[in-house]
């Protein structure tokens, strides 16, 4: 499509937006958050952070807004740069115009965080790492890198399956209405001629679910009204 560029760039920031502030949270008072309070003294999370002013980021202390900042950056780049990927990850596995759209984009939404938790692990263990306190060596890294993937793959995974991901296909759904539209025009033609309209990327495949979801949405009515007539 025309817009296929602009529309997974504006995915993946709605995306980003939702996802980092969420994983900081996480990784502030989750996974972090009794280290912070024994090494502080202060019985709360948030008053150690008023109290140091800020999180531990590259050997220093950054204000909060900062290393959100920061780490949006870089998973909108990273977002941007795996988004293709994914769609043929997906595509070797599953084929779009054969199995339901729903399982398609659960395959996509799968290799995007066995690709984004990875690599969004690895730069926080180089971005956290204590760096006054401890010697940066390999075997270190390594250790500290799997122990970040451990505690950030299965709220990655549930996350983005079960909230975030229905929730910005819902925003795309609203910002790109006429593309939407447009799609499933096409997608109706080219069924009515005994073919089904393959997705070229992510952005389609979730047309395709927006698509099927409404035609659910029709069945049931039509289901209803009989009920109802009988």
């Amino acid at each position: 499509m025309k817009n296929s560029i602009l529309q997974r760039m504006i995915y993946s920031l709605i995306t980003v937006m939702i996802t980092v502030p969420a994983f900081v949270f996480y990784s502030v008072y989750v996974v972090e958050g009794e280290t912070l309070k024994k090494m502080s003294g202060i019985n709360s999370v948030w008053g150690t952070i008023q109290a140091q002013g800020g999180l531990y980021m590259f050997g220093r202390i950054l204000p909060v807004w900062q290393v959100i900042l920061i780490e949006l950056i870089c998973a909108f780049t990273l977002a941007c740069m795996v988004g293709g990927l994914t769609f043929k990850l997906a595509s070797r596995v599953f084929n779009p115009t054969k199995n339901h759209p729903m399982l398609f984009e659960s395959a996509i939404i799968c290799a995007t965080v066995c690709i984004m938790c990875p690599s969004m692990s690895l730069l926080a263990t180089l971005f956290y790492f204590p760096y006054g306190q401890a010697k940066l060596g390999f075997l270190v890294v390594l250790c500290r890198w799997l122990k970040l993937i451990c505690y950030n793959l299965p709220f990655a995974y549930f996350s983005q399956m079960f909230f975030i991901q229905p929730f910005v296909r819902f925003i795309f759904s609203k910002l790109f209405k006429k593309d939407v539209e447009e799609h499933k025009e096409q997608s109706i033609s080219s069924e009515e001629k005994g073919k089904k309209l393959m997705p070229h990327n992510e952005q389609e495949a979730i047309m395709d679910i927006i698509k099927r979801k409404e035609e659910i949405k029709e069945e049931i009515k039509r289901e209803l009204m009989m009920e109802m007539t009988k």
